[in-house]
């Protein structure tokens, strides 16, 4: 388990915004994204009849979507112990294998911290 006042300021400021939107939209992910840029992407789960994207997939493609070329890190806010290999892959495609993933539980608690690779 990490102490999310130990993160880095812009790596609290994902993770708050990912829980956010979890709460927000009473969806079971909140993720949040930020480019090379420092711009954020903020997103919760898509559960459509035609169309399903967890959270982090859908912060990931509103990234793209507005122009991102890479990522400087992730965030999801879930029940999961740790993000699911899609989204992983996902991060990997726009930020590269390095790309640090943060799982937080729903507290907003950081209690993984993976790369995307």
């Amino acid at each position: 388990m990490t102490d999310s006042s130990a993160l880095d300021p812009e790596d609290r400021k994902i993770v708050t915004l990912a829980r956010s939107a979890r709460a927000r939209n009473g969806v079971p992910e909140g993720a949040a994204v930020r480019d090379e840029t420092g711009r954020t992407y903020v997103a919760g789960t898509v559960a459509l009849d035609s169309l399903k994207l967890s959270a982090l997939q859908t912060a990931v493609a509103m990234a793209v979507a507005s122009g991102a070329t890479s990522l400087e890190a992730a965030a999801v806010v879930t029940e999961a112990e740790t993000a699911s290999a899609e989204d992983r892959a996902a991060v990997r495609d726009l930020g590269g294998a390095q790309t640090p993933v943060l799982v937080a539980g729903p507290d907003g608690t950081v209690t993984t911290t993976l790369t995307a690779g």
